[in-house]
Protein backbone atom coordinates (compact mmCIF):
# COMPACT_ATOMS: atom_id res chain seq x y z
CA UNK A 1 0.00 0.00 0.00
CA UNK A 2 0.96 3.90 -0.73
CA UNK A 3 -0.49 7.28 0.02
CA UNK A 4 -1.88 9.07 -3.10
CA UNK A 5 0.21 11.63 -2.45
CA UNK A 6 3.98 9.61 -3.09
CA UNK A 7 2.63 9.11 -6.52
CA UNK A 8 4.96 9.53 -9.30
CA UNK A 9 4.76 8.54 -13.14
CA UNK A 10 5.71 4.77 -14.01
CA UNK A 11 4.24 3.73 -11.08
CA UNK A 12 1.51 0.94 -11.27
CA UNK A 13 -0.96 0.11 -8.65
CA UNK A 14 -4.33 -1.72 -8.30
CA UNK A 15 -7.66 -0.22 -8.27
CA UNK A 16 -11.23 -2.36 -8.89
CA UNK A 17 -9.25 -5.45 -9.86
CA UNK A 18 -7.34 -3.29 -13.03
CA UNK A 19 -3.58 -3.00 -13.21
CA UNK A 20 -2.73 0.85 -13.90
CA UNK A 21 0.38 2.59 -14.36
CA UNK A 22 0.73 6.69 -13.70
CA UNK A 23 1.07 8.06 -17.33
CA UNK A 24 0.61 12.22 -15.70
CA UNK A 25 -0.55 13.68 -12.36
CA UNK A 26 -0.98 16.90 -11.36
CA UNK A 27 -1.90 17.76 -7.33
CA UNK A 28 -4.52 20.39 -7.66
CA UNK A 29 -5.09 22.66 -4.62
CA UNK A 30 -7.94 24.90 -5.26
CA UNK A 31 -8.81 27.90 -3.66
CA UNK A 32 -11.91 26.53 -1.64
CA UNK A 33 -12.46 22.87 -0.63
CA UNK A 34 -9.63 19.90 -0.42
CA UNK A 35 -6.84 19.12 -2.52
CA UNK A 36 -7.19 16.11 -5.38
CA UNK A 37 -4.96 14.53 -7.50
CA UNK A 38 -5.83 14.54 -11.42
CA UNK A 39 -4.39 11.04 -13.07
CA UNK A 40 -3.53 10.06 -16.46
CA UNK A 41 -3.86 6.57 -16.35
CA UNK A 42 -3.05 3.78 -19.01
CA UNK A 43 -4.63 0.04 -18.02
CA UNK A 44 -2.07 -2.43 -18.43
CA UNK A 45 -4.44 -5.07 -19.41
CA UNK A 46 -6.48 -3.28 -22.04
CA UNK A 47 -3.91 -0.78 -23.11
CA UNK A 48 -6.62 1.79 -22.79
CA UNK A 49 -5.85 5.57 -21.35
CA UNK A 50 -8.22 7.16 -18.42
CA UNK A 51 -7.92 10.19 -16.51
CA UNK A 52 -9.19 9.77 -12.87
CA UNK A 53 -9.10 12.32 -10.09
CA UNK A 54 -8.46 11.12 -6.41
CA UNK A 55 -8.85 12.66 -3.27
CA UNK A 56 -5.67 13.11 -1.56
CA UNK A 57 -6.44 11.09 1.95
CA UNK A 58 -6.87 7.38 0.16
CA UNK A 59 -4.20 4.96 -0.35
CA UNK A 60 -3.33 2.47 -3.40
CA UNK A 61 -2.42 -1.36 -3.58
CA UNK A 62 0.76 -1.47 -5.60
CA UNK A 63 1.36 -3.53 -8.15
CA UNK A 64 4.62 -5.50 -8.28
CA UNK A 65 5.09 -5.75 -11.75
CA UNK A 66 7.48 -8.21 -13.21
CA UNK A 67 9.95 -7.79 -16.61
CA UNK A 68 11.65 -10.69 -18.25
CA UNK A 69 14.01 -9.99 -21.08
CA UNK A 70 13.13 -12.53 -23.82
CA UNK A 71 14.87 -13.10 -27.78
CA UNK A 72 12.23 -13.46 -30.08
CA UNK A 73 12.85 -17.04 -32.10
CA UNK A 74 10.45 -17.62 -35.03
CA UNK A 75 6.88 -17.11 -35.87
CA UNK A 76 4.66 -20.35 -37.17
CA UNK A 77 1.48 -18.71 -38.10
CA UNK A 78 0.00 -17.06 -35.21
CA UNK A 79 2.19 -18.28 -33.09
CA UNK A 80 5.37 -16.25 -32.01
CA UNK A 81 8.16 -18.07 -29.91
CA UNK A 82 10.56 -16.12 -27.49
CA UNK A 83 13.48 -17.63 -25.16
CA UNK A 84 14.49 -16.25 -21.89
CA UNK A 85 18.32 -15.53 -22.54
CA UNK A 86 19.22 -16.62 -18.86
CA UNK A 87 16.82 -19.87 -18.36
CA UNK A 88 16.71 -20.91 -22.16
CA UNK A 89 13.44 -21.44 -21.48
CA UNK A 90 10.87 -20.85 -24.31
CA UNK A 91 7.16 -19.17 -24.41
CA UNK A 92 4.90 -19.59 -26.93
CA UNK A 93 2.48 -16.44 -27.57
CA UNK A 94 -0.43 -15.49 -29.81
CA UNK A 95 -0.65 -12.78 -32.29
CA UNK A 96 -3.76 -11.33 -30.14
CA UNK A 97 -1.46 -11.36 -27.19
CA UNK A 98 1.20 -9.30 -28.96
CA UNK A 99 -0.98 -6.56 -30.84
CA UNK A 100 0.09 -3.97 -32.58
CA UNK A 101 3.99 -5.20 -31.69
CA UNK A 102 3.84 -8.05 -34.02
CA UNK A 103 4.53 -5.90 -36.69
CA UNK A 104 8.39 -4.85 -35.47
CA UNK A 105 9.22 -8.87 -34.29
CA UNK A 106 12.31 -10.37 -36.45
CA UNK A 107 13.69 -12.94 -35.85
CA UNK A 108 16.84 -11.95 -32.86
CA UNK A 109 14.80 -9.01 -31.52
CA UNK A 110 15.35 -8.21 -27.89
CA UNK A 111 11.59 -7.60 -26.39
CA UNK A 112 10.71 -7.55 -22.73
CA UNK A 113 7.78 -9.90 -21.39
CA UNK A 114 5.54 -7.57 -18.82
CA UNK A 115 4.34 -9.94 -16.28
CA UNK A 116 1.69 -9.36 -13.19
CA UNK A 117 1.43 -12.38 -10.44
CA UNK A 118 2.57 -14.74 -13.48
CA UNK A 119 -0.24 -12.86 -16.03
CA UNK A 120 0.85 -11.51 -19.28
CA UNK A 121 0.20 -7.86 -19.47
CA UNK A 122 2.43 -7.03 -22.82
CA UNK A 123 5.57 -6.85 -24.42
CA UNK A 124 7.59 -4.02 -25.09
CA UNK A 125 9.73 -3.89 -27.86
CA UNK A 126 12.55 -1.19 -28.54
CA UNK A 127 11.55 2.32 -29.21
CA UNK A 128 13.94 2.54 -32.70
CA UNK A 129 14.03 -0.77 -34.47
CA UNK A 130 16.25 -1.45 -37.87
CA UNK A 131 14.00 -2.84 -40.72
CA UNK A 132 14.78 -4.03 -44.20
CA UNK A 133 12.74 -2.86 -47.10
CA UNK A 134 11.43 -5.55 -49.24
CA UNK A 135 9.53 -3.84 -51.83
CA UNK A 136 9.07 -0.38 -52.98
CA UNK A 137 8.97 1.33 -55.82
CA UNK A 138 12.15 3.59 -57.25
CA UNK A 139 12.08 7.07 -57.29
CA UNK A 140 10.51 8.97 -60.51
CA UNK A 141 13.08 11.65 -61.65
CA UNK A 142 11.65 15.00 -61.10
CA UNK A 143 9.26 14.04 -58.66
CA UNK A 144 10.84 16.26 -55.99
CA UNK A 145 7.75 17.62 -54.01
CA UNK A 146 8.04 19.40 -50.51
CA UNK A 147 8.52 15.71 -48.60
CA UNK A 148 7.51 13.43 -50.96
CA UNK A 149 6.84 10.04 -50.04
CA UNK A 150 5.99 6.70 -51.10
CA UNK A 151 4.79 3.26 -49.96
CA UNK A 152 7.42 0.99 -48.15
CA UNK A 153 7.25 -3.21 -47.23
CA UNK A 154 9.28 -4.21 -44.53
CA UNK A 155 10.21 -8.02 -43.95
CA UNK A 156 8.06 -8.09 -41.29
CA UNK A 157 5.06 -7.49 -43.18
CA UNK A 158 4.46 -3.51 -41.64
CA UNK A 159 3.84 -0.98 -44.54
CA UNK A 160 5.68 2.54 -44.13
CA UNK A 161 5.49 6.05 -46.13
CA UNK A 162 9.21 6.78 -46.44
CA UNK A 163 11.07 9.38 -48.71
CA UNK A 164 11.85 8.56 -52.32
CA UNK A 165 15.61 8.27 -52.05
CA UNK A 166 14.49 5.04 -49.99
CA UNK A 167 15.73 1.81 -52.02
CA UNK A 168 14.91 -1.75 -52.01
CA UNK A 169 17.07 -3.97 -49.80
CA UNK A 170 18.09 -0.77 -48.21
CA UNK A 171 17.71 -0.85 -43.82
CA UNK A 172 15.68 1.86 -42.76
CA UNK A 173 15.20 2.46 -38.81
CA UNK A 174 10.97 2.92 -37.65
CA UNK A 175 9.61 3.98 -34.80
CA UNK A 176 7.73 1.69 -32.72
CA UNK A 177 6.04 3.98 -30.91
CA UNK A 178 4.07 5.52 -34.18
CA UNK A 179 4.90 2.95 -36.61
CA UNK A 180 6.75 5.58 -38.98
CA UNK A 181 10.12 6.01 -40.70
CA UNK A 182 13.10 7.87 -38.62
CA UNK A 183 16.00 7.63 -40.73
CA UNK A 184 18.42 5.26 -42.81
CA UNK A 185 20.33 2.33 -40.71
Amino acid sequence: MFNINDIKNGITFVLDGQIYQVLEFLHVKPGKGPAFLRTKLKNLRTGATIEKTFNTNIKLEKAMIEKQGMQFLYASGDSYTFMNMETYEQMELTKDQIGEDVNYLKDGLNVDLTFYKGELLGISVPEKITLKVVKTEPAVKGNTTNNATKDAELETGLTVKVPLFIEQDEDIIISTKDGKYVSRA
